[in-house]
């Protein structure tokens, strides 16, 4: 084995790592859907959680990506601590397919004719084929995400052959013939080498390919290689609990460290099984024995397929211990705690839910928006000093809220790809502003409202009652735009526009009637300012409310992107005739009311 050698070796060790990534990039996100919906539905089954965990990893070809996200969603409290363990342990046996698809690797020239298209030298090409074909010649939905998944299907494969054709001059050095005897020897390095080798690659699936590309040489015998495949395990998870660790609360911490205890615990128990089984004389024909690529994809499903049975009533430790080593955080969470938990950017390699978790936050501005409108508006009738602090201490909230997912939107950007998805995402990062308005509004009104305290000074009742009015009217905007919002509904967003038009009109109507009481002398000018400042705020609560629903419009129709303005002109020019009927039903509603306050 020369320099040349060792240059093809490496060459094909970037190509298969490289493979292997774009496979893997591609299948969660074509699946990042489906994945987002099982990972929410999670029972308190532990034996469907495991069976959860072994489908997602086989699917997204990542075991580490598969526990990483399950720490998200752990932080971010859609599932416990609890419900995670079954998917932890399911991780691990789900991360073998890979291995049982390397195997092919042992199809030879021999086999029949329909085998030898799954012969490596023919199923690498094929799939690039077909990888450059859905790319550059189909544009059908998710064509291009498939075409990347056959791209690196076929990147990998060709890394693997690389791979084994280097090695083959091995055979001829004496050298790796004594280094591979003494990991037969000596087990503890065998252990410590596949952990340093999965450390470094940061990935099981990975060095147990190159363990298999390395088996074509025809060295490695069975007793060899055990050992390192278990160091494999504990390497792996070093890495995960590492990613799980950062920047997260105890529990999601906790995801990774009862990954690191479960594979302690079957290392342990893979290496006592086999020394106990060689002494009694059960593995003398496997021992010894000369390992291809399906006995070592063999052995590393059975050994985590065998660990993961017998280890599984022993859950309740695994977390007991989870928490007896990490503590839970001694300051006190943010009251929207589990919100900014769960914009996290593990959810990045899976948009979905990283786009739920922005959406569940968004709900969460806007309720606390609502609320807040509220409580200001009733100040009007009773003040209290204590109301106008907690509205001050939510608008704090709302305000580090929107900081937080306007951020997180920025950063979660390139990592969405898909059309559907990149509408979602514009939606959002107005609706994000708009939410917020809506929580300065119900500021200026506190604000007003403790001015007039402060100065002795109240509406008349007059004015109390048109404002009454006006409040049930906005509050039959904001509960439109909430479902607007919350349920993707175009006909509750349809509706929003005709009764922000008759707010217009209301405020218009109010204006005059003020300015009627301050001819007459029945309303002071300090006090008819204050009232003209709320007329205005109401009146910009319709107008958010009206973004808000011209946004989801706009997301259901892409259409309506570059000419959202032109479609409200046309509604307001009375070219459609169910805007129109809306608007009279609303304006003779809430004009009686008016007349009826004001009699």
């Amino acid at each position: 084995m020369n320099i040349f050698s060792v240059i093809t070796l490496l060459g094909g060790l970037a190509m298969f790592l490289y493979g292997m990534r774009l496979m893997g990039d591609g299948l969660k996100e074509s699946s990042s859907g489906t994945l987002k919906i099982a990972m929410e539905q999670v029972t308190n089954n532990p034996f469907k959680a495991f069976l959860l965990g072994v489908l997602v990893t086989a699917i997204i070809q990542s075991s580490t990506a598969t526990i990483v996200i399950t720490s998200g969603l752990v932080g971010a409290g859609i599932i416990t601590l609890r419900q995670s363990l079954g998917i932890i342990i399911g991780a691990n046996v789900g991360t073998t397919v890979t291995g049982q698809i390397i195997r092919l690797l042992d199809v030879d020239d021999s086999a029949t004719s329909w085998l030898q298209f799954l012969k490596p030298s023919t199923l690498a090409p094929l799939a690039l084929i077909l990888g450059m074909l859905l790319i550059m010649g189909f544009k059908f939905k998710n064509s291009g995400r498939i075409g990347q998944i056959a791209i690196g299907f076929g990147i990998l494969f060709s890394g693997l052959m690389n791979m084994t054709g280097a090695v083959t001059g091995l055979t001829d050095s004496g050298l790796f013939e004594t280094m591979f005897s003494r990991l037969g020897d000596n087990p503890l390095i065998g252990y410590l080498t596949g952990a340093g080798i999965a450390f470094l690659l940061q990935s099981s699936s990975a060095s147990i390919g190159i363990l298999q590309a390395f088996s074509m040489t025809g060295l490695l015998a069975w007793n060899a290689i055990y050992a390192l495949i278990v160091g494999i395990y504990l390497g792996d998870c070093v890495t995960t609990a590492i990613v799980c660790s950062i920047g997260t609360k105890a529990d999601a911490k906790r995801v990774g460290m009862v990954n690191i205890l479960f594979n302690l615990s079957k290392t342990v128990l893979v290496l006592l099984g086999v020394t106990i089984a060689h002494k009694f004389g059960l593995l003398d024909a496997l021992w010894t024995r000369t390992v291809n690529s399906g006995l070592i994809a063999d052995t590393n499903t059975i050994f985590n397929l065998s660990c993961a049975l017998l280890l599984f009533p022993l859950l309740p430790v695994y977390e007991k211990l989870g928490r007896r080593i990490i503590r839970d955080d001694p300051v006190k969470p943010p009251k929207y705690g589990e919100q900014l938990e769960a914009l996290s950017p593990v959810f990045f390699p899976t948009p979905a839910l990283a786009l739920r978790s922005c959406y569940n936050t968004l709900m969460t501005m806007y309720k606390a928006s609502r609320s807040n409108i509220e409580k200001a508006m009733n100040l009007l009738h009773v003040y209290d000093e204590k109301v106008v602090e907690d509205i001050m201490e939510e608008e704090d909230n709302i305000d580090m809220l929107t900081d937080r997912l306007s951020n997180y939107l920025v950063a979660l950007s390139p990592h969405v790809k898909e059309d559907y998805q990149v509408r979602i995402l514009n939606e959002y990062y107005k609706v994000v502003t708009e939410f917020e308005r809506l929580g300065d509004h119900a500021v200026n009104i506190a604000e007003m409202a403790q001015d007039l305290d402060r100065k002795n000074m109240h509406f008349s009742e007059d004015a109390i009652r048109e404002i009454d009015v006006l409040e049930e009217l906005i509050y039959r905007i904001l509960d439109l735009t909430r479902q607007a919002f919350e349920k993707r509904d175009v006909e509750a967003a349809m509706q929003i526009e005709p009764l922000e038009e008759v707010v217009d009109d209301m405020v218009g109507a109010l204006h005059d009637l003020h300015l009627e009481r301050l001819r007459r002398g029945a309303c002071n000018v300090d006090v008819g300012s204050s009232f003209l400042n709320l007329l205005s705020d109401l009146e910009r609560i319709s107008d958010v409310c009206s973004n808000v629903g011209v946004e989801t419009l706009t997301r259901v129709n892409t259409e309506l992107e570059s000419k959202a303005h032109e479609f409200i002109s046309s509604l307001h020019s009375g070219h459609d005739e169910t805007f129109n009927e809306r608007y009279r039903e609303a304006h003779k509603e809430f004009f009686e009311r008016l007349d009826r306050a004001d009699a």
